[in-house]
């Protein structure tokens, strides 16, 4: 057993003398990215700050206190980030299980015989105890590649969770102004059926008196059926959109509280982009890129080591313990057993399968650069949108509500003129359809806006952090 526990040593001394590894070492890649964001603003770059939006915790930026707890119940709840999260803890366990080929692999067996021989009417007892040691020499660094690959596909996988993290923030904060917008809307439709039936009711009264005609009461009653024929739809969509909410919960489909209304929704004062720069360290999605560059790097290392030979060293070591009748005064009860051994394997021909697979890690890898410059030209692009969309998207919202006040003037003026029998009904009823139009228009914009403010806050990578 000593001379088993100095080959132990001695194996472990070999691996601290390994080679150095082959394959080439990682180095991020350099890709040329703008220097600051595009803004439609006055047709200039955003000017550079260091300050980013992305930076507020969600919780700062949604200050809805209902929001903030349906967010809070996704992040426990939601199966994609728990699918997520598992996956990490496989990859972890993935990387354990290829870093434990650079140690020893020792393994320990007994056996115990005993019985009689009925020729020789010999009783006999045995036990035998052996551990067994084997050690792959790293020289060529084929095994140090291997772990280092498995490492950056764990990384990866943590990085593939805050995406999912994000993403799910922002899906939860989308549906939800999106509920609040389908409100408004009903609210809307439901004020403008009363308003309408009040109307209905004056025309009716008039012509009753003489002062209306037929007509008068017919056109009334159609602003009044178009937004009865609306309620039932909106309905629907808000039924629907609470099931998703309830489904991004982690819930089975049901109601969904809400707190603040949309018109009272926090918009921050303003929003800086921060430092392009940034943006590569703050999107986990191109962290989770560049991760899978490194794992597809390795594993060149680890082809290209499959070339060079692959060195093992073996030992065992036991003894044996027993007795028998036949032999009790001729052999010792104990016997000691050892050994040791060393393997060179070396690949001679093997009909371009060792250079097939070299050619194709580094194919794999040229993907992985690929797909990481082109995550990191999609992550500008949806920053460039998400400030045109906020801006543009506010600047609707400004003017909408600019048309709605319009409107709502001269629909009293109008108003107060067919009472006064200086028009017809019609001008009324024109000047109602385009307020209630309107209404609903500026209800979406107003949904557009906080919509364009979550996508924004996404495109940026914030909202992961937790």
């Amino acid at each position: 057993m000593k001379k088993l526990a100095r080959l132990t040593v001695a194996m472990l001394a070999a691996s601290l003398v390994a080679g150095c590894m082959v394959g080439p070492n990682y180095h991020r890649p350099a890709v040329q990215t703008p220097t600051a964001y595009r803004d439609l603003g006055e047709s200039s770059p955003v000017q550079a700050q260091t300050a980013s939006f992305a930076d507020l915790p969600w919780w700062q930026v949604f200050q809805d206190p209902q929001l903030q707890e349906l967010v809070r119940t996704a992040l426990k709840q939601n199966y994609d980030l728990q699918l997520a999260t598992e996956r990490i803890n496989a990859a972890r366990a993935q990387l354990a299980i290829t870093r434990s080929n650079l140690f020893p692999q020792l393994s320990g067996n007994a056996t115990f015989n005993g019985g009689r021989e009925q020729n020789f009417q010999t009783k006999f007892n045995f036990l035998s105890l052996a551990a067994d040691a084997s050690f792959q020499l790293d020289f060529f660094g084929r095994l140090r590649r291997a772990t280092e690959a498995a490492r950056a596909q764990l990384m990866a996988t943590e990085e593939a969770k805050n995406v999912v993290t994000l993403t799910l923030v922002s899906d939860v904060a989308s549906d939800y102004f999106a509920l609040l917008q389908l409100d408004l809307e009903l609210q809307i439709t439901r004020d403008t059926v009363t308003t309408q039936e009040g109307s209905v009711k004056l025309t009716s009264l008039r012509l009753s008196h003489g002062v209306a005609t037929k007509l008068d009461v017919l056109q009334a009653q159609q602003v009044l059926d178009t937004a009865n024929a609306q309620i039932p739809d909106l309905e629907r969509q808000i039924g629907q959109e609470e099931d998703a909410i309830s489904i991004l919960l982690g819930n089975y489909p049901g109601g969904v509280p809400r707190g603040r209304a949309l018109a009272e929704q926090v918009l921050p004062p303003d929003v800086p982009p921060g430092l392009p720069s940034s943006l590569l360290e703050r999107r986990p999605d191109i962290r989770e890129a560049e991760q899978t560059i490194v794992a597809a790097n390795a594993d060149i290392g680890v082809a290209k080591a499959e070339f060079f030979p692959q060195i093992s060293l073996t030992g065992s070591g036991g003894g044996g313990f027993g007795r028998s009748s036949a032999f009790s005064n001729l052999m010792s009860s104990q016997i000691a057993i050892w050994s040791y051994g060393a393997q060179v394997s070396q690949p001679i021909f093997t009909g371009g399968a060792l250079r097939g697979n070299l050619h194709l890690a580094e194919s794999q890898e040229q993907q992985a650069l690929f797909s990481y410059k082109e995550a990191i030209q999609h992550a500008f692009g949806d920053v460039s949108d998400g400030l045109i969309g906020y801006q543009k998207l506010h600047e609707v919202r400004l003017r909408q509500e600019q048309l709605v006040n319009d409107l709502t003037e001269s629909v009293r003026l109008s108003n107060m003129r067919y009472q006064g029998g200086t028009t017809t009904y019609l001008e009324v009823l024109d000047g109602q359809r385009s307020l209630f139009a309107a209404e609903l228009t500026l209800a979406q914009s107003r949904g557009d806006e906080y919509q364009s403010l979550v996508q924004l806050y996404r495109a940026l990578g914030g909202g992961w952090q937790q």
